[in-house]
């Protein structure tokens, strides 16, 4: 009887290894998926919600620019708080984003 294995069934020890809980080779897919700088290019000049990796959620902020430390290589989301008066920026590494959700204003904005 002929059958053939992948080089992951090989490494494993026991069939009980080979499981749901077997570590999963990331895909491109995984790699598509992250925040970076040509979605964070989508999104300038627009409201967003900013979810960040760590479950926390910065509300409606303008997305003012996107800026590159030229001394440690990082890039950065130059936001402005909807409201603000004196235009009180603040930076946001882009590395720290999960994604950001597009606000729509005329919703917001209604008065009923």
């Amino acid at each position: 009887m002929n059958s053939t294995y992948s080089s992951e069934e090989k490494d494993c020890q026991s069939a009980k290894d080979a499981g749901p809980d077997w570590p999963k080779k990331t895909s491109d897919r995984d790699n598509m998926d992250k925040f970076c700088v040509n979605t964070a290019r989508s999104f300038l000049g627009r409201n967003v919600n900013l979810h960040l990796k760590d479950g926390s959620v910065i509300i409606n902020v303008h997305i003012a620019g996107i800026r590159r430390d030229d001394f440690n290589r990082h890039n950065f989301l130059t936001c402005v708080p909807y409201g603000s008066r004196n235009g009180g920026k603040f930076k946001v590494p882009l590395k720290n984003i999960a994604w950001a959700e597009l606000l729509n204003l005329n919703l917001l904005l209604t008065s009923g």
